[in-house]
Order: structure tokens, then sequence, then C-alpha cells
């Protein structure tokens, strides 16, 4: 679980932080974006992602005027065949295709989940959330429910359960468990590596091929009253959960 102190969300402590607070990118990202010297400050460059804003100061990207807006989070169930970007050179369906009535301000996914991937993604401004959750250090649990194109055997399973050795490095999942009163082609798989197409990877390593996959729970959220294609702000206890704030 994420573990950081207690801050005020919306507190601004530098030029970086109000434009992740903006939503123009991530944390990381805007740092690359203001030594690039593509934000100003009251007319002027400024290349210091520390830098200290006053009250007054006026900011602009590219130069169009900048805000931090109100901080938004939202949960989405994700039906397949739509892509976690916020736009498509090809034209293709994204997640923000599926929340446009829920806010004007400009929101982004959180990771990704694949086109053919459906289940929980949280959307938000918050470039501050956005890099906690995304960073491998804070090991982020995600559980998901895996449909195989034929059953799992024993030996496979077995081998999954203990960890094993994929072209970037040794990989073990956090759980995994065959699910009662089901054919052994579905399996519950819980893990925090965020590396690409892991899950699916883990399975073809061994030779099948993954028929469905459904991110059900997501760092504490799950998808209780949630239908697919159903999106939902989250909750303040949620949030505190995401943030790592101990329960009051």
């Amino acid at each position: 679980m994420i573990k950081t102190t207690r801050k005020k969300i919306n507190e601004i402590f530098s030029l970086s932080k109000y434009l992740a607070q903006a939503g123009i990118a991530s944390r990381r990202a805007v740092v690359a974006l203001i030594m690039q010297g593509y934000v100003k400050v009251n007319g002027k460059v400024i290349k210091e992602p520390g830098y200290k804003l006053k009250s007054t100061d006026k900011v602009t990207y590219l130069d169009k005027p900048i805000a931090a807006d109100k901080k938004i989070y939202i949960l989405l169930n994700k039906p397949t065949g739509y892509i976690t970007t916020v736009s498509d050179d090809r034209d293709r369906k994204t997640v923000l295709d599926l929340v446009r009535s829920a806010t004007s301000a400009r929101i982004y996914p959180v990771g990704r989940l694949d086109r053919d991937t459906s289940g929980l993604l949280v959307l938000t401004n918050d470039g501050d959330l956005a890099q906690r959750l995304a960073h491998p250090r804070h090991e982020v649990q995600k559980t998901y429910i895996v449909t195989l194109d034929r059953l799992l055997s024993k030996e496979d399973f077995e081998e999954i359960r203990k960890g094993i050795q994929l072209k970037d490095g040794f990989l073990k999942v956090d759980e995994i468990h065959f699910i009662p009163e089901q054919k052994r082609n579905r399996v519950k798989v819980i893990i925090h590596s965020g590396k690409n197409r892991i899950v699916r990877r883990i399975f073809e390593f061994f030779g099948y091929r993954v028929a469905k996959l459904d991110r059900t729970a997501y760092e504490g959220l799950t998808k209780k009253g949630l239908a697919e294609w159903d999106w939902r702000h989250l909750t303040k206890q949620e949030l505190k959960g995401l943030m790592g704030w101990e329960k009051e």
C-alpha cells in the first residue's frame, strides 16, 4: 500500500506541482516541459521546476493561460474496445469518450488497460496522485480475473505461484487462485507489477492465450455497484486510501 505523509491535496508548493494539478501532465512529465522552456510565469520563461509561485502569478503553457482546476477523481468500469489514451490519431474510441458527461476539466487515465482488457480504471487531473499510483515503488495492487483458451494445468499454476523468469526480469504474482465451482481455465491473479501486458505475458510464457482479461480491483477499489460502461466519482474515504493516509 502507498505510504506518505498527509497533505492537503490542492496545496501548491512549486511551478511543477501547479502544472501537474492543472492536469497538463504527471509531475515528472511537467518537469521536462518546464526545463524545455514551454512554461512562462508573468510572461517570462521559467525553467526551474521548483520555482515558488505567488497567488498573483499568471502561468502559461505554450502561451495559453493555465489554472489549477478543481481536482476530479473518477472510477470507470471500462469495457473492451476502448483505448486508455487522451486522444488517438487513428480515430479509435478512447476511455474519455465514456466519461464526457463527468466533467469539463481535462482528465486523463492513470496507467493503462489495453484495448482488449476490461475493468477498473482511475481518471483524474491530479498529477501527484497519478504519479503515486504509477510509480513502481508504491506497489499498487491490482486483481484480475483471467479466462484462458484452455484449462490451466496444476504444474503451470504452481510455477506461476512460485515465480517465473521473463525476458525483462523475474516476476512473482502476489496471489493466484482457481475460482471455486468454475472450470480451471478461469483464475484470479493479484499482482502489483506495472510492467506492460504483464498478466497476458505470464500465461503466454506457458503457451496459453488469454481469451478474456478483467481488472476487478485496484488498490482497494472494487466494482461493487458499478456496471460495465459506468463510472462514478471516488468518495473521500476511497481517495484517502489511494493517497495512503491513515484512517482517522
